[in-house]
């Protein structure tokens, strides 16, 4: 089965689980109170560390850099704020974690270890074929 869909499945699930289980423990009303609370929280911190990313984005071109780092986490940020949007404390987790400089900074090192490659410093020619073509009435421009 695809991998999204699985995950479009798992999370409602794992959200109503631990939505019965955290409000069994401290109680309806309050659970719900929790679940606005990061909401609000979450947002508002969003549009701070957006506003900043944006900032930095600003220096690095003004500097005549790529801002790669801040589109990334301006990406990120956008996703963060959506996950603490939706209700339930598993995507808040998710949300919280990249919404912060320094977890989203190690979840980017993660994936660039994950997404690169090893280069061989020793192989420095390009394997290749070619054709040496000596009659000019056999080009073509």
């Amino acid at each position: 089965m695809n991998s999204i869909l699985i995950l479009i499945l798992l999370v409602p699930v794992i959200e109503i689980y631990l939505l019965i289980k955290i409000g069994s423990q401290i109680g309806a009303i309050t659970t719900i109170l929790l679940i606005f609370i990061t909401a609000i929280v979450g947002i508002y911190y969003a549009k701070y560390e957006g506003l900043n990313t944006l900032k930095s984005g600003f220096i690095q071109l003004s500097k005549n850099q790529n801002p790669t780092y801040e589109m990334l986490s301006g990406a990120a940020i956008a996703f963060a704020a959506l996950l603490l949007i939706v209700p339930g404390f598993a995507t808040d987790v998710i949300g919280f974690f990249l919404i912060f400089p320094v977890t989203r900074k190690i979840f980017f090192n993660f994936l660039k270890k994950k997404n690169s490659y090893k280069k061989n410093k020793n192989n420095k020619y390009i394997d290749g074929e070619y054709e040496d073509i000596e009659d000019k009435d056999d080009r073509q421009i």
